[in-house]
């Protein structure tokens, strides 16, 4: 028995041995990949190569990426090769290149390259994340959705929604509490969401646990576990559909689904239409011939549906609540500018009768510059990714890329450069002055990305941003409580900024 016990025991230490030696062997071979092209790059560790693994994380991988950025840049170069685990990934460092990239030749970039389970988990197959014919396809039919006049006919929704923050807000501080601002301006951006959406009636602030709050929470509470999944899907994405695996909880599907389903049924039976994004989509839906299904976003289906409506809306409430929780903190912090702000904010209201309208919010251009400092420093996505479609030789340089390569643009990264931008630790809005902004490289800065795939959702955003901004500056002081973590740190599992302990405020009615 025992020599059985022995002999099995040998046998599974040879396997393993040998797993070892395999996975050392190929991550040996793999990290020569740069070395081969004549790139400059890091030395990379076994197996996670640049980066650091989820349970060894000590920053986010928003700020892993600026980093190696800044280590580039410091050594001159002008592009950087680096491995996220056994994967070569491109780094444009030069902002020349950056441009051929994402805007010049932009058709060699068409893809982000990111991780899709249409089949098994249709909502990941949403217009952030698809790429080729049904990409262009979807993009030419939802950029009417955001132009000018289609915002004013939704600026009366997010004004109500403003509305409802101030009175809000005011019952909040007879309490004579700190407020957790972010919890607040998320419930307002997901009013606004839901209503532009999908016509619904979110009521957030009334009941803090309404569906769609507790949704658009659970979707951005993410674990170490679940970054660690996402790492591998995005890595080995052949190796993920083989194991059917979905990056979303089955909830967070369920729901939208549900919303999606029920409110296309109700309007359909009931020829209700409404100026919104779900509008557009029914449309698109109706389109297509009886039984046709093209596959290539020229119609959709009604899982297409939830996923184009799954990321429109979680887009819209997290990264526009970020970025005003940020510019209230910086406010908060530089009393001047607050005041100097607030000064500008009531001289244009009263010009409009004390009506905040789409037209006056164009004139606030100091308001514009804070909210384009907010993004600098706290930009909603830290990094945006490319994948290369076909062979592309890179300008000014002799690296001729092959397809598939995965490109990533560290956004933030840039943003504190300090050849763009002196001082990157300091809010400053006069580095978006009018002359500044001419005086800079264009692709200096980058909160939404740039070229054709640069975010369609970017005017939208910045609307509902300043709204919520004009409802709190012209009634409130804001002064930092002592319950917020100073200096900020960032929440290491979260792609998107979030503080630690949250960003809390006292506040004092004008």
């Amino acid at each position: 028995m025992s020599i059985i016990t022995g002999d099995i025991l040998f046998d599974l230490t040879a396997i393993i041995i040998g797993v070892i030696t395999a996975v050392i062997i190929y991550c040996k071979w793999s990290f020569q990949y740069w070395k081969d092209r004549g790139v400059t790059h890091l030395e990379p560790k076994l197996i996670w190569g640049n980066l650091r693994p989820p349970h060894r994380r000590i920053i986010s991988i928003g700020d892993e990426v600026a980093e190696l950025y800044k280590k580039a840049k410091q050594n001159g170069w002008k592009q950087l090769g680096f491995y996220n685990m056994t994967e070569p990934i491109y780094m444009p460092i030069d902002l020349n290149i950056l441009k051929h990239i994402i805007t010049k030749d932009f058709s060699h970039f068409v893809d982000r390259g990111l991780y899709v389970n249409e089949k098994n988990e249709p909502i990941s197959a949403h217009l952030f994340a698809i790429g080729g014919t049904k990409w262009r396809n979807l993009r030419t039919k939802f950029t009417p959705t955001f132009t000018s006049g289609k915002m004013r006919t939704m600026f009366k929704t997010i004004t109500v929604c403003g509305d409802q923050l101030n009175r809000y807000l005011i019952e909040k501080i007879t309490l004579h509490e700190p407020v957790d601002i972010k919890d607040i301006l998320g419930n307002f951006s997901t009013d606004i969401i839901g209503s532009c959406a999908f016509g619904l009636e979110c009521n957030s602030f009334k009941d803090p646990d309404s569906p769609f709050r507790q949704i658009g929470k659970k979707v951005f509470d993410r674990t170490r576990f679940e970054n660690l999944k996402f790492i591998f899907a995005n890595n080995f994405p052949n190796v993920a559909n083989l194991l059917d695996i979905r990056l979303l909880d089955a909830e967070v599907s369920n729901f939208f689904t549900t919303v999606v389903a029920d409110s296309v049924k109700y309007r359909e039976e009931n020829h209700v239409h409404r100026n919104d994004f779900l509008q557009l989509l029914i449309e698109i839906k109706n389109q297509a011939k009886d039984g046709e299904r093209s596959g290539d976003g020229s119609t959709l289906t009604l899982d297409e549906m939830v996923a184009q409506s799954f990321v429109f809306f979680v887009a819209g409430f997290e990264t526009s609540s970020t970025t005003m929780t940020y510019a209230l903190y910086e406010l908060a912090r530089n009393p001047d500018i607050q005041r100097k702000v607030r000064d500008e904010i009531n001289f244009i209201l009263n010009k409009y009768g004390g009506e905040v309208t789409y037209d006056c919010l164009s004139e606030m251009k100091y308001l514009s510059q804070v909210i384009d400092e907010t993004l600098r420093m706290y930009p909603a996505v830290p990094f945006i990714t490319r994948k290369c479609v076909e062979e592309y030789v890179v300008p000014e340089t002799n690296l001729k890329m092959s397809k598939g390569t995965r490109v990533w643009i560290p956004i933030k990264g840039i943003h504190y450069d300090e050849d763009y931008y002196p001082n990157p630790k300091v809010f400053d809005p006069e580095r978006f002055s009018d002359e500044n902004k001419r005086n800079r490289n264009q692709y200096a800065f980058i909160p939404f990305g740039e070229g054709p795939r640069m975010c369609i959702g970017m005017r939208f955003g910045i609307v509902q941003t300043k709204v919520g901004l004009i409802n709190v500056l012209r009634n409130f002081e804001i002064r930092i409580d002592k319950k917020t973590k100073t200096p900020l740190e960032t929440d290491i599992n979260s792609f998107i900024p979030k503080a630690e302990g949250g960003i809390w405020l006292n506040m004092e009615k004008i």
